[in-house]
């Protein structure tokens, strides 16, 4: 049962904070970002242990993709602070002598950062970075399925943290669903799309503006003009990564038809150089977070034929990386996200038939292109919308800390990592400042013949 008054104490407790002014000064913004850097460097070993407890993580892969990545954003927005948050001056018309404008990035308030199981540390403090540097208070509810995760951080980030901006609360999604309806001045959501659609609608009671982080199914587009050995080893990579528990990860491969079999059998080299013969005595491979994800991936590997992989260990929660061949459009497997180690490998046709095959689809988070052709670059990149494309590689778009990161349509809205995540925590603020001298009477009625020229009036719009 959710504690509503302990709730909107929490919240109090913030937005007190905010009013005070403490949040919004560039001392106290980077101290909190240092003390956050502190924080991740001293506990490191704790935070390996917790992502090994949820999902079997080895401890190069927490470092790999998420404290690692963390450190980065912190670094980054340390060093550009100064200048992300500086007012920029903008042009003012000829007819405003004396003016000057400006924007000036805002904080807004008190956000909602709610963040999801699959990358339990880096997914939640990624945005709170953000929030941090743009100068906001911030409540963190991390997601309760993974655990040991979840708790950690609400263990450590009051130690290290202002508690009167930051906090964490943990519990079941019902705790989410109680903080979306409160009066937050944003919400930073990382999910599925369904529970984007139900967050977007709590935000909309409130009018509180929101960047969803959705998922959805990400294509892996492998033409004629690919490498197929590159390919294969960077496909297996990114898709196999986390146990396939990525929502960038390629969710089904499209191949010209006359290269899926040199596709597949590269794929299984590559799955077979990664993980050994047995991949559950791997130490680079991950688990499923718990059994109900489980069984809904035991359930899809029906969806096809079983060309490498399946093996499975539900007491250890461990499934094999599987390939997925005579795959049906139709199928289960192809209309919901699989976010877990089974990759459908489709042959087409022509590139054009294969286009259609991804625009049919609801808008994926990522497109990923193998081809060394120039010409069909550009004509995928004109063809599919999506909300970012990585060519001739697997995820490693969203490791750039100056592109942004984000989605459209189904799969989100919104976008963040580096500077795009500042200006997603800050309003942009339109300042115009005048003087009182002089204060021409050609502005002010009766509006003379000359103040009509000046503005550029014609009698061709007079009524009269």
């Amino acid at each position: 049962m959710i504690n509503q008054e302990n709730q909107h104490e929490i919240l109090r407790r913030l937005q007190n904070c905010f009013r005070a002014g403490r949040t919004r000064t560039l001392p106290w913004r980077k101290q909190q970002l240092k003390q956050l850097q502190i924080m991740i460097k001293t506990h490191a070993g704790e935070i390996a242990a917790a992502l090994a407890a949820d999902l079997g993580k080895s401890p190069f892969e927490v470092f790999l993709s998420e404290t690692g990545f963390v450190l980065e954003e912190i670094a980054m927005a340390l060093r550009q602070l100064q200048r992300w948050s500086s007012p920029k001056r903008v042009s003012v018309p000829f007819r405003l002598p004396g003016a000057r404008a400006e924007v000036r990035p805002c904080p807004y308030g008190t956000v909602l950062i709610l963040s999801p199981w699959n990358y339990p540390v880096q997914l939640a403090l990624l945005p709170l970075v953000s929030a941090l540097a743009a100068g906001n208070c911030a409540v963190l509810k991390p997601s309760e399925l993974a655990a040991a995760s979840s708790a950690l951080l609400a263990q450590l980030i009051p130690k290290y943290l202002d508690q009167d901006a930051v906090a964490v609360v943990t519990g079941p999604p019902e705790l989410a669903a109680t903080w979306t309806a409160m009066p937050v001045n944003y919400i930073f959501f990382t999910g599925s799309t369904a529970v984007g659609r139900q967050v977007i609608a709590a935000a909309a009671s409130q009018l509180t503006p929101v960047t969803l982080e959705l998922g959805g199914k990400s294509p892996c587009l492998v033409e004629k003009n690919a490498d197929i050995k590159v390919a294969a080893r960077r496909i297996v990579w990114g898709k196999f990564l986390n146990a396939g528990q990525t929502c960038v990860a390629p969710d089904y491969v499209l191949v010209d038809q006359h290269y899926a079999d040199a596709l597949t059998t590269e794929c299984i080299k590559s799955l077979l150089e990664f993980f050994g013969s047995d991949p559950q005595n791997s130490p680079d491979y991950s688990r499923i977070i718990n059994d109900a994800h489980f069984q809904r991936l035991l359930t899809l590997l029906g969806d096809g034929h079983i060309l490498h992989g399946g093996r499975n260990d539900r007491m250890l929660r461990y499934l094999e990386p599987t390939l997925l061949s005579e795959v049906k459009p139709d199928s289960r497997v192809m209309q919901e996200e699989i976010f877990g180690p089974i990759l459908p490998i489709l042959p087409y046709a022509t590139l054009a038939s294969a286009l259609d095959f991804i625009n049919r689809r609801p808008t994926p988070l990522a497109l990923y292109l193998f081809s060394s052709s120039r010409a069909v670059q550009d004509q995928v990149l004109e063809a599919v919308p999506c909300g970012g494309i990585c060519m001739n590689d697997i995820l490693l778009h969203l490791t750039v800390h100056d592109l942004p990161f984000g989605g459209l349509g189904a799969s989100g809205m919104g976008a963040y990592h580096g500077k795009a995540g500042f200006d997603t925590f800050s309003h942009r603020q339109s300042i115009l400042k005048q003087r009182c001298w002089p204060d021409p009477k050609l502005r002010y009625p009766p509006y003379s013949s000359l103040t009509r020229t000046i503005l550029g009036f014609s009698q061709d719009n007079d009524q009269e």
